[in-house]
């Protein structure tokens, strides 16, 4: 399984996703070490610079979002963050978070015969999680069952703190599926992962400038695929209806 992913990995990412580990494993380890910022400087901290590493490893690793073994290695992330929580390695667990959802994500977007259906999920998403995150189940996860909201999200250290901002299992299905989707349909994969990092950023910033503890991440993840790539989805939408 290992060496299928790095026939498909060219070297250059090999070596960018052992960097980028190296760095992410230092900060998510020694963050509580870092001088104390302020509020707005967390945020920007965790726009500017957490959030995109994170999400870089989901880029470097989309060539093999076509690879027949993803829900395998979905399931063993899963399983792995299951242990890790049990044991309260709670930045393992993170990653092995994101690693199920974003295998997961692949393996499902095979499922999808044509581009249109990832446009009706582009538009038809953010309503659901809208209403889940002010009225539904997210909504009385976060406020009543912390702790289960804790197990459903990655957490991103702020450093100096022991405190963390959360992303939700969901948003990062759906980052992922996003991200596959314009590699599949030969979209623009930079340009949307740079406006979905970004959508996840001004997030985190809306809550905090409205005091709220949470707010719906995939209204803001939709538009950033959909603005990056709007008129080549338009264009394919026309020519396949003609």
């Amino acid at each position: 399984m290992v060496g299928g992913a790095a026939a498909v990995l060219d070297r250059r990412r090999l070596v960018a996703l052992g960097v980028l580990a190296a760095l992410l494993a230092a900060y998510f380890a020694g963050h509580e070490e870092l001088p104390r910022l302020s509020t707005w400087w967390d945020v920007a901290w965790l726009g500017a610079v957490v959030l995109p590493a994170v999400f870089a490893t989901v880029f470097l690793l989309l060539p093999l979002w076509p690879w027949s073994a993803n829900w395998i290695v979905g399931l063993v992330c899963a399983v792995l963050a299951v242990g890790f929580s049990l044991v309260g390695v709670e930045a393992l667990a993170s990653f092995a978070k994101l690693g199920a959802a974003t295998f997961f994500a692949w393996s499902f977007l095979e499922l999808f015969e044509d581009l249109s259906w990832i446009v009706l999920v582009a538009l038809v998403i953010p309503w659901v999680d809208a209403y889940s995150v002010w009225r539904g189940p997210t909504n009385a996860i976060v406020h009543h069952h912390k702790g289960v909201f804790a197990h459903l999200s990655f957490a991103y250290p702020i450093p100096g703190a022991k405190g963390t901002a959360n992303l939700g299992i969901p948003d990062m299905v759906f980052f992922a599926l996003f991200l596959g989707a314009t590699s599949r349909w030969r979209l623009r994969p930079v340009w949307s992962w740079l406006l979905m990092v970004a959508s996840f950023g001004v997030t985190i910033a809306i809550a905090v400038a409205w005091h709220r503890d949470g707010l719906p991440a995939l209204p803001l993840l939709s538009l950033g695929f959909v603005g990056a790539n709007g008129d080549l989805l338009w264009r394919r939408l026309r020519t396949a209806r003609s």
